[in-house]
């Protein structure tokens, strides 16, 4: 019945983005795979996942992330990496010597033809990242067609932003386009990937990644995510979602009691209902940026992480889990080293899973227009924040209390609820008026029926 009920949620969707884009002549709007509209996905970080560092090491964790609940998987660049000019002693991921080739240091093509076969049986979907703005310095391109990349006055190879190990792609270059296009074809026809993580999607044109979805679309609904918050332009006809970090800058704050939950109201009344229709944010509290560059959760958010994941896998756009957020990830993984996740002391694992699944499950939590309305509920404290979401006779009831302080609180509701507490299972009945309440700090409720 689920299944059947996503693909008639996903065909609608789908039916009103063409009807609404009918004015924009030949282009395509952004298409919805069905399977991804109660989707929660999952960032990999192939080097320090296991002690080997390899696909077929990582294999071995699938049945456990299937029991999880998720659906799509994220790998972080499995491209070979530039030595030249190369960070550390392994370099950046997103320092690419080839697009069409296998870091030798993860297996082989054939191990990951292996692997996506295998997540495909599995259930899942997955997604390459995708480094379209630059290359590694000793990329073939550098010395071939050196005016494939940006030049100074003096006619040198310049790099992007403070991306030292980097060359910055020259993209009035059309011959340049043509083949970054054929690369990403090359993965979709060849290895059956399901879509692309865009790093620094903002830094392309937005005609590329047009032509690029339309080429890709042609061949098979893919899932398109650009690493990009502030071209909503980016979403009409390019990519499916994009990166919440105006939310996770919030939430950091929140934690750190230096913003209220109250706050938080205007991100989901302004800037989420400017989103084109069926495309949305991707939320999360940690990712491979945020750990290694800017702390882990732990030391960003403290004890207020599970209220915060409770909130991302609640409100309105999809939830990210990083590599090793199961096991609540105590330190910076290095980043251009290897430096494994142990694989203990699976402290957010039960929640994580129940998190998931009630999203895989309710309705009213899916992505995008899949999903219900979000409607503030009243409440009697700054530091707390209520809501519903509702999507047909689905319903669910959040209140979190964001802050380290007990508080008792009246919440106001406009129609009776009765529903069961998500990390208790207690049945909780909620009245028409005042109805008060006691959360302990960062405590939660997430009540469904």
């Amino acid at each position: 019945m689920r299944t059947k009920l996503v693909k008639c949620i996903a065909i609608t969707i789908i039916l009103i983005q063409l009807v609404g884009c009918s004015s924009a002549g030949s282009q395509d709007a952004v298409m919805v795979p069905e399977w991804s509209v109660n989707a929660t996905m999952y960032e990999v970080n192939i080097r320090q996942y296991t002690q080997e560092g390899t696909f077929k090491a990582f294999e071995e964790h699938l049945p456990r992330l299937q029991e999880m609940g998720v659906k799509i998987l994220w790998f972080m660049p499995i491209y070979p990496i530039s030595r030249e000019k190369r960070l550390g002693s392994l370099g950046s991921y997103y320092s690419i010597a080839d697009y069409m080739e296998i870091n030798p240091e993860f297996g082989t093509k054939e191990d990951f033809k292996n692997l996506v076969e295998r997540c495909h049986e599995m259930g899942f979907y997955v997604i390459l990242d995708w480094v379209a703005n630059h290359t590694g310095w000793d990329h073939e391109w550098i010395n071939k067609h050196s005016d494939w990349y940006t030049k100074n006055a003096q006619g040198e190879i310049i790099y992007p932003e403070n991306w030292e190990d980097v060359a910055d792609l020259n993209y009035d270059s059309k011959a340049m386009q043509k083949e970054m296009k054929k690369a990403m074809i090359y993965w979709v026809k060849e290895f059956n990937v399901d879509g692309f993580r865009c790093d620094y999607a903002g830094g392309v044109p937005l005609e590329f990644w047009e032509s690029v979805r339309k080429a890709l679309n042609k061949i098979k609904p893919v899932y398109m995510l650009a690493e990009d918050d502030r071209s909503m332009a980016l979403m009409r006809y390019a990519f499916n979602s994009n990166y919440g970090w105006s939310l996770f800058h919030d939430l950091n704050s929140v934690a750190r009691g230096a913003k209220k939950a109250s706050g938080l109201k205007s991100y989901f009344t302004n800037k989420i209902t400017a989103y084109p229709p069926g495309t949305y944010p991707l939320h999360f509290i940690d990712n491979h940026d945020e750990n290694s560059w800017n702390g882990t959760v732990e030391e960003r958010m403290g004890e207020a992480q599970q209220a915060m994941l409770a909130l991302i896998f609640t409100v309105p756009g999809m939830p990210l889990v990083y590599s090793g957020q199961e096991v609540n990830l105590s330190h910076r993984l290095e980043f251009f080293e290897k430096d494994e996740i142990v694989w203990e002391n699976f402290d957010n694992e039960e929640l994580l899973t129940k998190l998931i699944h009630l999203k895989l499950d309710h309705p009213a939590l899916w992505n995008g227009d899949a999903g219900g309305e979000m409607k503030f509920l009243k409440v009697s404290s700054e530091r707390v924040l209520a809501y519903q979401r509702e999507n047909e006779e689905d319903r669910i009831v959040v209140v979190l209390n964001l802050s380290d302080s007990d508080r008792t609180l009246t919440l106001t509701m406009d129609c009776e609820f009765e529903g069961k507490d998500l990390m208790t299972a207690d049945t909780v009945s909620l009245n028409v008026g005042a109805n008060e309440l006691t959360l302990k700090p960062w405590e939660f409720l997430i009540l469904c029926k």
